[in-house]
C-alpha cells in the first residue's frame, strides 16, 4: 500500500493520500487548507488517479479544500450525516472565539457529490478494502478508517478521535466526552496492538503503544488526562 501523508493549514491537519500502489486509483483523506497544490503533486509524482475524497469529521481544518479537489476531479465526498452540515457552514463546529479569529465568516460550499458514511460500511474504492467505524466524541460524525495489506498489516486513520499521547477536544459544538470514552472502549481499544494510527495531527503511532502510555487510553483505567490537540 502507498501512503502519502503532509499537515495542512494553520492548524497543521494530517492529509492523507492512499493507493494499492504506484500508478494506481487512489482516495484522498481530510484535505485541509492550503491542501489542493499539493495533493495535485502528489496526484502527479505517483501518478495517482483520485475516485473519492474520505472525511474523518466536518471540521473545516479537514475538509477546507475538499470541494475543490472532489469537483475539480469529478468525485464524491463522503462524510458521516451527523457532521454534513459543516461543509456548507464550518462555523458549526467551532467555538465563539475561533469563530471571532475569522471575523464570524468562513465562506465554503458542499461538493457537487456527497456521499454518507455508516457504522460498519466496507468501502470498496481503488482497489483497497476500508472499514468504517463510526467514533463520536470529537464531533457527532466523527469516523475512523481501517484498512490492511495482503501482508497482515493493519491501518486505521483516526481523524482527531485519536492521536499520538492524545484524543481530540471534546468542548465543541458537537463534541460529547462521554461519547469519546465509549468510542475509545469500544473501537480504539480493541483494535490489534501492531495497527498502525495515522492520526488527524501529529506524528503516527500504534494502537500498542497508545494502549500503553496514551493518558487518555489509561484513563479508562482511572489514570490522569493529559492537554488536547487539534481544532
Amino acid at each position: 500500500m502507498l501512503v502519502i501523508g503532509f499537515p495542512t493549514g494553520a492548524l497543521q491537519a494530517n492529509c492523507f493520500v492512499l493507493a494499492a500502489g504506484e500508478g494506481e486509483p487512489c482516495v484522498i483523506i481530510d484535505p485541509g487548507q492550503d491542501a489542493v497544490e499539493p495533493i495535485e503533486q502528489a496526484l502527479r509524482q505517483h501518478r495517482l488517479a483520485p475516485v473519492a475524497v474520505l472525511l474523518t469529521h466536518g471540521h473545516f481544518d479537514h475538509t477546507f479544500s475538499v470541494t475543490p479537489v472532489c469537483d475539480g476531479n469529478d468525485i464524491p465526498a463522503y462524510i458521516h450525516p451527523d457532521d454534513v452540515a459543516m461543509l456548507a457552514d464550518p462555523l458549526k463546529g467551532i467555538s465563539a472565539e475561533s469563530a471571532a479569529f475569522f471575523g464570524g465568516n468562513l465562506e465554503m460550499r458542499e461538493p457537487s457529490e456527497v456521499r454518507e458514511l455508516t457504522d460498519g460500511a466496507a468501502l470498496d474504492l481503488a482497489g483497497l478494502q476500508i472499514t468504517v467505524d463510526h467514533t463520536p466524541g470529537h464531533t457527532g460524525g466523527s469516523v475512523m478508517f481501517r484498512s490492511g495489506v495482503q501482508e497482515g498489516g493493519r491501518l486505521v486513520i483516526s481523524g482527531d478521535t485519536l492521536f499520538a499521547g492524545s484524543i481530540g477536544r471534546t468542548d465543541l459544538p458537537g463534541g460529547d466526552h462521554s461519547r469519546m470514552l465509549s468510542s475509545l472502549q469500544n473501537k480504539v481499544m480493541t483494535l490489534p496492538d501492531d495497527t498502525v494510527v495515522l492520526p488527524g495531527h501529529g506524528p503516527t503511532t500504534t494502537i500498542g503503544r497508545e494502549r500503553a502510555t496514551n493518558p487518555y487510553l489509561l484513563q479508562l483505567q482511572d489514570a490522569p488526562a493529559a492537554p488536547h490537540r487539534g481544532l
